[in-house]
């Protein structure tokens, strides 16, 4: 480990008692992770975040992996969870129940300085699929209703291709929901559904997942063979989901979790890797403008 993110703070003048603010503390500090693999993975991926704010705030600090995406959501709204790496679909559920729940502070930056990643579809490679051409009258998996490129882009981007709806039916045999990222890629690589969709920077090589996402965190985990999985979709760039914290928190929290977050690649390399779900450049400032358009997807496809 190069340096404690404790170090990286003081040097950022940062007040180490940042758990004080506005004339009232915060005794305790919760962090939700939204789905994509097990509970348990998930938890341990985060392990080092936790205790890197425990140190940076003084306060005790709690994991929350609720079983679907919902919960992380339903927790930030509620005041029971005071931060979250959220996809876009998830701040834009969460931003249309109230515009005053939370902000964005910070962007997941790829190891080309981009910013986007895609919802990928992919099949078993001994199928036959090669495309959605052969999906049809196939059984198709998606992870969560608030999913971005588990649910929501192809919901609309699939259905332009296809001249179809997403009812199961009508142009696939079945589709289904997963509950999740992990359980669709294994669902696929069982065989147990024909083919599915999840997200990926789309950066880097196949056979490791590429760099980033949902394939990558199963490739590490010893879950899947790339080989053994076939692309057969890829939805155009989608804006990657962004770090937020509740509005209400003190201002010195707020800017605590926010240095630390930042500065987490360049002081421990690993724990990045962990929390952003693979290789990155860290994280970036980001604000509500770069999520308007999936707001308004939102809006029109599913609601509030």
């Amino acid at each position: 480990m190069k340096t404690t993110l404790s170090a990286a703070l003081a040097a950022s003048t940062l007040l180490s008692s940042a758990a004080v603010a506005d004339g009232h503390a915060i005794t305790e500090f919760r962090i939700g992770i939204l789905g994509g693999e097990n509970a348990q993975d998930r938890m341990n991926s985060y392990s080092c975040l936790q205790d890197y704010a425990a140190e940076a705030l003084g306060v005790e600090v709690k994991l929350f992996a609720p079983a679907d995406y919902n919960g992380v959501i339903q927790g930030l709204l509620g005041g029971t969870i005071d931060m979250a790496w959220l996809g876009a679909s998830s701040y834009a559920a969460t931003y249309l129940q109230n515009p005053e729940a939370v902000e964005p502070v910070l962007v997941k930056q790829n190891v080309d300085g981009s910013i986007g990643y895609h919802s990928i579809g992919f099949a078993r490679a001994d199928s036959g699929i090669t495309s959605l051409d052969d999906m049809q009258n196939r059984v198709f998996g998606f992870g969560d209703p608030n999913s971005t490129s588990g649910y929501l882009i192809p919901s609309i981007e699939i259905p332009e291709k296809t001249g179809a709806t997403m009812e199961s039916g009508d142009y696939f045999g079945e589709v289904k929901f997963t509950g999740g990222h992990e359980q669709t890629i294994v669902a696929v690589f069982n065989g147990d559904i024909d083919g599915g969709v999840t997200w990926a920077d789309g950066q880097g090589n196949w056979e490791d997942g590429y760099n980033s996402g949902a394939l990558r965190k199963a490739v590490d985990a010893g879950l899947v063979d790339m080989n053994e999985l076939v692309q057969i979709w890829q939805s155009k760039v989608i804006p990657e989901g962004p770090v937020v914290l509740r509005q209400s928190l003190p201002d010195d929290v707020k800017a605590t979790m926010t240095a630390l977050v930042d500065g987490l690649y360049e002081a421990d390399p690993d724990c990045a890797y962990g929390v952003a779900a693979g290789e990155t450049l860290g994280f970036l400032p980001v604000t509500h403008e770069t999520y308007i358009s999936v707001i308004e997807a939102r809006r029109a496809k599913i609601g509030g």
